[in-house]
Formats: C-alpha cells, sequence, structure tokens
C-alpha cells in the first residue's frame, strides 16, 4: 500500500508558506536555478488535480502546460540563480542554497514559513524554514517551484546551446551524457562549464 502524500501546506492554515526548490545541481554545464511558489491555501487540491507534482517526474510538454497555471494562481513567485563562477567559487551546494535565497528574497509577498526541499537548511535566511526530504512528493507548493526552476533553466540551456551547438546542450540540458562528455573531450569547455567538476577540470577553454 501506497504512502499518502503529506499536503504540509494544510496543516498550517493561518501561516503564509513558500514551497522551495532548486534544479541543476548534477549539471556540468550551466547554472543552477531555484524557484520559491507561494500558493493559496483554497488552490492546494486544485493545484494537485492539475497534476502539479515533482518536475523530474512530469514530461517537459506537462511542465510548460502547467508554468502558466502555477503563475496565474500563485500569490507570489520567484525565480534565484546562482552562476556559474559562484558554483566554483562556493562548490554546488553552498551555490544552490545561495539561489534558493535569492529566489526567496525575490517574493513580493514574504512568506512566515518556507518550506525547502532537501535535508540542508538555507544559510543566513531570516526566516523560519522546515527542510523536507523528497519535498516535492510531500508539499504542493515545491512541486510547483520544482517546475518553474526545470522549465527556467531548461529555457537557459537551449539559448545556452544555439551559442555552443556541439555539446548538445538542448538536449541534455548540460548534464553529463556521453554526448555531452564526448564533446568535452574533443572540444575542451567553454566558460559555461563548471571547472570545479571533475570531468571538466583541467580541460581546454575554448576561445
Amino acid at each position: 500500500m501506497s504512502t499518502p502524500k503529506i499536503y504540509h501546506e494544510q496543516t498550517c492554515a493561518e501561516v503564509t508558506i513558500a514551497g522551495v526548490d532548486e534544479v541543476g545541481r548534477g549539471a556540468l554545464c550551466g547554472i543552477v536555478v531555484a524557484a520559491a511558489a507561494i500558493l493559496p491555501k483554497s488552490a492546494i487540491a486544485q493545484c494537485a488535480a492539475w497534476g502539479i507534482k515533482d518536475s523530474k517526474k512530469l514530461s517537459a510538454s506537462q511542465r510548460e502546460r502547467l508554468v502558466p497555471q502555477i503563475q496565474q494562481i500563485a500569490i507570489a513567485y520567484q525565480i534565484g540563480v546562482a552562476s556559474v563562477a559562484e558554483i566554483d567559487e562556493l562548490n554546488i551546494l553552498q551555490a544552490s542554497l545561495l539561489a534558493m535565497r535569492r529566489a526567496i528574497d525575490g517574493l513580493a509577498v514574504p512568506p512566515e514559513l518556507c518550506l525547502v526541499d532537501g535535508n540542508q537548511p538555507i544559510p543566513a535566511l531570516d526566516l523560519p524554514q522546515q527542510t523536507l526530504i523528497n519535498g516535492e512528493d510531500r508539499s504542493i507548493s515545491i512541486a510547483a517551484a520544482s517546475i518553474l526552476a526545470k522549465v527556467w533553466r531548461d529555457r537557459a540551456m537551449t539559448e545556452l546551446s544555439l551559442i555552443y551547438p556541439q555539446y548538445q546542450l538542448a538536449k541534455n540540458k548540460g548534464y553529463g551524457t556521453a554526448a555531452h562528455l564526448l564533446a568535452i573531450a574533443k572540444c575542451g569547455i567553454t566558460t559555461a562549464h563548471r571547472q570545479s567538476f571533475s570531468p571538466c577540470r583541467d580541460r581546454r577553454m575554448l576561445t
């Protein structure tokens, strides 16, 4: 028997909750992107009915369809980004947490509680927060944030692929597929690659 979903938003009816998630931690190329989303308590059931869930469990077309629905119904939402330079300087975990904090800081409506996917609290966040392992499966707000972040980053990587077509970034979104690794071995890396990641380290930089 499967475990039922836990919608934490419904257990805190008087609290404004932001779900927070990030995408792109494991990629070899490109920024890491986070999103924060505040959904109305009255819309949680509707969002579930739309099929809002962990972005990894949705097709690209499903995610694209859900983005305008989330944006329309949300009380507030925001994207936060950490650059490749910040990833290389701070490490990917700290850069991911930085992107999350930027997303929260940019919300037009300040939340009273942040539900953060994973087990790492966000440093220097001047708000109450609760980490949730597998948060996309336990919170509709986190799931909505995961969709917003995923679509935003995928679009950015597709645009980057126009500059560097040899790496097939529109297809692999910067992750270490066999074709991407072969292109790195053959062509070297770009300024959009993460030099702190071992497949990119010590590779020739394109001029």
